[in-house]
């Protein structure tokens, strides 16, 4: 996906008042697990007056020892796929969801830049994951709903990394949209 035309500053305070706004009035809690975007989903969500009644905090993972020892991503998952995959960011939103207690959870991990890129994961390469408890399924189940989506964002550092923020919070709000 790709969503570079979207207005920045507006979408972001408007991302996180909308998502706010959906899980205060359904009295849901959600947690975000961070790499790339080094804290800045919780910036972003914590700038949102009253965001104390959903939003309960976030682990910024940046190196793999945190993602293993505070989120429980396995050696093995990050051997296999490296830290910026699908099988990461899943079980990195599914750790934050236990390790923070909340309902609902959002991780990112990618490679903004400059450096660091490789061919198979370029600069811009970002991957994201929703977990979603019990509380946020239409149908019951003990085991949280994992959704995860891939982007490649173009710009630099800066750009890369406010879209993920961006893309995160909408991922966050559409997954709700189509399970609750």
């Amino acid at each position: 996906m790709n969503h570079d035309s979207v207005p920045l500053d507006n979408t972001l305070v408007d991302g996180a008042e909308s998502l706010g706004e959906r899980l205060r009035t359904q009295g849901l809690t959600m947690a975000s697990a961070e790499s790339c975007t080094g804290g800045w989903i919780a910036k972003v969500l914590t700038d949102v007056a009253g965001s104390s009644a959903w939003f309960s905090g976030s682990i910024v993972s940046y190196s793999n020892a945190v993602k293993e020892r505070a989120l429980g991503v396995t050696t093995d998952a990050l051997n296999t796929h490296g830290a910026v995959s699908e099988a990461v960011v899943g079980q990195m939103a599914v750790g934050a969801l236990g390790a923070l207690n909340v309902d609902c959870a959002v991780s990112v991990s990618g490679v903004a830049g400059p450096d660091g890129g490789t061919a198979d994961k370029p600069v811009g390469l970002v991957w994201m994951a929703v977990a979603l408890g019990p509380a946020c399924q239409s149908i019951s189940a003990d085991y949280p709903q994992i959704i995860t989506e891939k982007h490649h964002f173009v710009g630099d550092r800066e750009a890369i990394r406010r879209r993920a923020v961006q893309a995160a919070v909408r991922l966050l709000g559409t997954s709700l949209d189509k399970n609750t």
